[in-house]
């Protein structure tokens, strides 16, 4: 087992969310030119032969990754994972990265309020309670009553949504099976599922934009590794509130890149949701 080294998760942490953020600004690239599933398709390719390469690395090889006591929850698992990234991908192509994140740093709170139902876990009133505030920020960036809502703003809650609740089955299926077989599962099966999917949809690309696809693939790759290493050497109580850093690089890519801006109320609300986010990841370690 690895030393524990917090400093070095935080750090290692820090730069996952810097990966994905980049990550996510290849993606909206990419599916703003060509069809999203086709874009997650090809990106799902290389991450199955990642994970596979490094199941057979470890004791027992693929044959060991792949031995489940939920194969087929681990299955669903995979393939809810592939449309949370096609739905969120569409986010960023039809409301920009800003707005995207700012309203899919709701699904800590989504996991929190769906662990009573789903997992039998307790959830105290100071959780509700933040959970609450979280949802008024919500509403506060969707602006339903504003004049000004675009029914797009709905495409990043529901990939929020399903992100929630692929966390909850991962922490389900953890009760029996191994982070190694739930990486691989997660993998494996999302890339038959994301091929299903997306060979419908095939386009030809130019050179130029194949440079980018492989750049997202290494990016999937890279981040996915450096999150592994993450969880390895640091408790992931200790590094999950640097995740939301990814609001803020992602945020900074679309108004550099894309030329987005931050309305006050997406900035308000956002401040609510990290907060309540907080609360809750605080309160949870307080409680283990």
């Amino acid at each position: 087992m690895a030393q524990q080294n917090t400093r070095l998760g935080i750090w290692l942490m820090v730069f996952t969310t810097f990966v994905f953020a980049m990550q996510d600004g290849l993606s909206r690239h990419l599916a703003s030119e060509y069809n999203t599933m086709m874009v997650v398709m090809v990106r799902y390719w290389f991450f199955a032969a990642f994970v596979m390469a490094v199941a057979s690395r470890k004791a027992g090889g693929l044959r060991a990754a792949a031995r489940s006591a939920f194969p087929w929850l681990q299955a669903f698992r995979g393939a809810l994972l592939v449309v949370e990234i096609n739905v969120m991908v569409l986010g960023f192509v039809f409301l920009g990265l800003v707005e995207s994140h700012a309203v899919f740093a709701a699904y800590p709170l989504l996991i929190a309020a769906l662990s009573g139902p789903v997992l039998g876990e307790h959830v105290g009133w100071r959780r509700w309670a933040a959970i609450g505030v979280g949802f008024v920020g919500v509403i506060i960036i969707l602006q339903p009553s504003g004049g000004v809502f675009s029914p797009y703003a709905v495409i990043p809650l529901c990939a929020a949504l399903m992100f929630a609740l692929y966390g909850l089955l991962t922490r389900y299926v953890a009760r029996a099976d191994s982070a190694a077989t739930s990486f691989f599962y997660t993998g494996v099966a999302g890339a038959v599922v994301a091929t299903a999917i997306g060979v419908w949809f095939w386009e030809a690309m130019t050179m130029a934009d194949w440079g980018w696809m492989g750049l997202l693939c290494l990016t999937g790759a890279l981040g996915h590794y450096t999150l592994i290493k993450c969880y390895e050497v640091a408790e992931a109580s200790a590094v999950q509130p640097f995740a939301y850093l990814q609001l803020v690089f992602a945020s900074a890519l679309g108004i550099v890149v894309f030329n987005e801006t931050i309305r006050t109320n997406v900035a308000i609300g956002a401040a609510l949701i990290v907060a309540a986010g907080l609360f809750t990841l605080w309160r949870a370690r307080i409680k283990a």
